[in-house]
């Protein structure tokens, strides 16, 4: 049974997102298999020096084993490391990105059959929605982009009470999940969704607090 960790950022160095990968990872067995997608920057000479980072971090989680999956790595390659993966973990960066990346590399058919544990963080949670938020970085705006649809609904990362304004004018027509650092949406199959931590819903313009949801 599928389970989908949509965590809305972390600073790996301090470790502020350590609670919604233990649950993760407790989901996944407590000493998984982990295999690592670090697709979502431009320039993969910054994703290299990153990788280090998150493998210590994985194994201090407690993964029995992590890899990284390169971007030259072949389709039949990826679909055997997909095989024997209990969770999958895909980092943060730019969403449009990793979006591309994943449809060019076929990565999207294999994560919505895969059965275990995904985690996505920023970008990687972003990229799993149906739709997300992002920020062009040259006018400040935000925009609602279509995701890869691993997860039925619109969300938007690193959420502060800074966006409200832009976040309110967006869910005039679209329900958006708000996610802030540490926080994260969790889907399980079939369709139940919960929450560790604060995450707030905008809808119809208006900002709500997440009370309804089941807190994990």
């Amino acid at each position: 049974m599928r389970k989908v960790y949509l965590l809305g950022g972390e600073r790996i160095r301090k470790r502020d997102g350590e609670r919604v990968n233990r649950q993760a990872f407790n989901a996944a067995g407590g000493s998984p298999e982990v295999l690592v997608f670090s697709w979502a920057r431009a320039n993969f000479d910054q994703i290299y020096q990153r990788q280090e980072l998150v493998y210590n971090y994985l194994r201090y989680l407690g993964a029995n084993s992590v890899t990284v999956v390169d971007y030259s790595t072949t389709q039949q390659e990826i679909r055997e490391k997909f095989s024997q993966a209990d969770l999958i973990y895909i980092t943060g960066g730019s969403p449009s990105i990793l979006i591309e990346r994943f449809k060019h590399m076929h990565v999207d058919d294999l994560l919505k059959t895969f059965n275990g544990v995904i985690v996505g963080r920023s970008a990687g949670a972003l990229a799993l929605c149906t739709k997300c938020i992002v920020t062009i970085r040259a006018t400040k705006q935000t925009k609602i982009i279509d995701g890869l649809g691993i997860v039925n609904l619109t969300m938007s990362a690193h959420y502060t009470r800074k966006k409200d304004a832009q976040l309110k004018e967006l869910s005039r027509n679209n329900q958006i999940f708000a996610v802030p650092k540490g926080s994260a949406l969790i889907f399980t199959e079939p369709n139940i969704l919960s929450r560790i931590n604060e995450v707030i819903l905008f809808k119809n313009g208006k900002r709500d607090a997440m009370l309804q949801l089941l807190r994990c």
